[in-house]
C-alpha cells in the first residue's frame, strides 16, 4: 500500500467552491484501478489549507494508471484551478500502523 499526501492550498474566497468540486472529483478518484480510499481535512488554523491522503495498491496505480488516464484530465480541470502555489505531491510506505482498541 502506498499513500499519496498533498497539502493543498486553495486560493482564497474559494474555499466552497472548491469543496463542492472535490465532492464531485471524488468519484473520479474512487473509480480508478488501484485506488484504496481517500480522505480530504480542512485546517483549523489556516483558512484554505487542506491534506489530501489517498491510498493506492502500488505506486504506478497513481503515478502511471491514474495520472496516465482520461479520467485525470477531468480532475485537473474540477480541481487545478483552484490551487495557488500547485501542490507537491509525495508518496509514503507505512512502517507502523496502530490504532486504539
Amino acid at each position: 500500500m502506498i499513500l499519496e499526501a498533498v497539502m493543498l492550498n486553495v486560493k482564497t474566497s474559494t474555499e466552497q467552491d472548491f469543496e463542492s468540486a472535490f465532492k464531485q472529483a471524488s468519484n473520479i478518484i474512487a473509480s480508478m484501478n488501484g485506488y484504496i480510499s481517500h480522505e480530504l481535512h480542512k485546517c483549523l488554523q489556516i483558512r484554505g489549507k487542506y491534506l489530501l491522503l489517498v491510498r493506492w495498491e502500488t505506486l504506478e496505480a497513481h503515478t502511471v494508471g491514474f495520472r496516465g488516464s482520461a479520467e485525470y484530465q477531468e480532475w485537473k480541470q474540477l480541481l487545478h484551478h483552484f490551487y495557488e502555489p500547485f501542490p507537491t505531491v509525495e508518496h509514503f510506505v507505512p512502517i507502523l500502523n496502530q490504532a486504539k482498541n
